[in-house]
């Protein structure tokens, strides 16, 4: 049986407390403030209680980040991994172009940007990622890229493993997507705890088809998400930003 040096014990335990700072509700990068199309699906009728929110969370899960986000993401690591940032700004560009609406668009390059900041001010985070992430290098406030990028390249630098990564950007989505149908449906604390188990439950699933994903099989059709997003952009009333 293999037993940890000290330093590779001291080392995953870091990584554990990066990965659960990554994953964290408090990443000051705004994520509460986006629905991504939840708010006008309750609007609609669409989404009218805990069943529906299920529904709407676990088909999100099912047909677009299962099998779109999170392999690109994945990959995004990966090439980090490697030091291949060129790469990683490709895949950002295939990830950008997913993203159908102008308020899905703002909402991953307003986080990004957020999420950049923050790691500049953490102040130990890597100067080369660091100038990766912005054109020029000694103007940081010019970001490029959307939170994927960003978040991806901490993931890597913070030698997060890739399954442990991808189950927490997915679980990090499911809890923002339960936080927002618990106050636009709205549902008890209980319904919410019951949706992040179901939701959790089916992580497993969805992180092992990202890595194993051939790229000719990414897909995000998902019609009647899109339309929610386009919908939301016009609806008149409404607590959050997409």
């Amino acid at each position: 049986m293999h037993t940890l040096a000290p330093s590779e014990e001291a080392g995953r335990k870091a990584s554990l407390a990066r990965l659960l700072q990554l994953a964290s509700p408090a990443l000051p990068v705004g994520a509460y403030t986006y629905s991504q199309g939840l708010e006008w699906a309750v609007e609609a009728g669409m989404v009218q209680d805990e069943a529906g929110a299920l529904t709407w969370i676990g088909d999100q899960l099912e047909w677009n980040l299962g099998r779109c986000e999170a392999p690109l993401l994945a990959r995004m690591i990966e090439a980090w991994t490697a030091g291949d940032s060129d790469a990683a700004l490709e895949l950002d560009a295939q990830y950008l172009a997913t993203r159908e609406t102008a308020e899905l668009r703002a909402e991953t390059l307003q986080m990004g940007y957020s999420m950049q900041r923050l790691l500049h001010e953490l102040g130990d985070f890597p100067a080369d990622l660091l100038d990766a992430l912005a054109i020029p290098p000694e103007q940081r406030d010019a970001f490029r890229g959307s939170y994927a990028l960003v978040w991806s390249c901490a993931a890597a630098a913070w030698r997060i493993p890739l399954s442990a990564a991808l189950t927490a950007w997915l679980w990090s989505w499911a809890e923002n997507q339960t936080m927002a149908a618990l106050k636009a449906v709205p549902l008890g604390q209980a319904a919410g705890q019951r949706l992040l188990q179901e939701i959790g439950s089916r992580l497993p699933v969805a992180v092992e088809r990202a890595l194993t994903l051939a790229e000719e099989e990414y897909s995000n059709f998902a019609p009647g998400f899109a339309i929610a997003c386009a919908r939301h952009e016009t609806q008149y009333s409404r607590l959050f930003r997409s």
